[in-house]
């Protein structure tokens, strides 16, 4: 039986790094937020609900999603979160339980999801927890550098999620993000012959 890693971590915490190092050894990775983006495109599965329930002024055109439009409803009207998670949580665990049965053979896979404790029902997905930990001041720097965003805007996102000691409490491992990318290779190295000897076995 495949046992599954829930990959998580705070915004800047460098998780979609370490995600693609686990692809480079070969490990299955099921992208929760790929899945998401995926079912908004154009004539995606969510659309013909979002239209429903939200409405058309979130829509460019039939079948086309205006992304900023949503967001700024959700930032305005904060029960239209709720609403949309309503309509996406299904889906996305839907097409997430498809995926993993199609990798029922491997000794583990990881499943990529950034709002992983927030969510029981994808918790409920996984047999461990990962969390990539970094320093909250460099979260900030490391957002700064990316995205042009302000400190307030990336300490709003953080607000989001769930605080960095509650992830930690979740965690079966960690590892550390305050090093170099070759560093940060190595440390998911180490984890990869760590889970293959000893999830072998479950």
């Amino acid at each position: 039986m495949t046992v599954w890693v829930g990959l998580t971590g705070g915004i800047g915490s460098g998780k979609s790094k370490a995600a693609a190092e686990f692809v480079a050894l070969g490990v299955p990775h099921i992208d929760a937020d790929a899945l998401s983006r995926s079912l908004t495109a154009d004539n995606g599965k969510a659309l013909p609900a979002i239209l429903e329930t939200i409405g058309g002024h979130v829509f460019e055109s039939e079948g086309r999603l205006n992304r900023a439009a949503l967001r700024e409803e959700v930032f305005r009207r904060p029960q239209t979160k709720a609403i949309l998670e309503s309509l996406m949580f299904p889906l996305i665990l839907q097409e997430i339980r498809l995926q993993q049965a199609q990798y029922s053979d491997k000794i583990y896979g990881i499943i990529d999801v950034p709002l992983l404790v927030e969510n029981p029902p994808f918790l409920a997905l996984v047999q461990r927890v990962l969390v990539i930990d970094v320093e909250e001041a460099a979260q900030i720097e490391r957002v700064k550098q990316r995205s042009g965003l302000s400190e307030d805007e990336i300490r709003r996102i953080m607000a989001s999620q769930a605080p960095r000691r509650e992830r930690l409490l979740h965690a079966d491992d960690v590892i550390k993000n305050d090093c170099s990318l070759s560093e940060l290779a190595e440390k998911v190295q180490r984890l990869h012959r760590f889970y293959i000897h000893t999830l072998k076995a479950v």
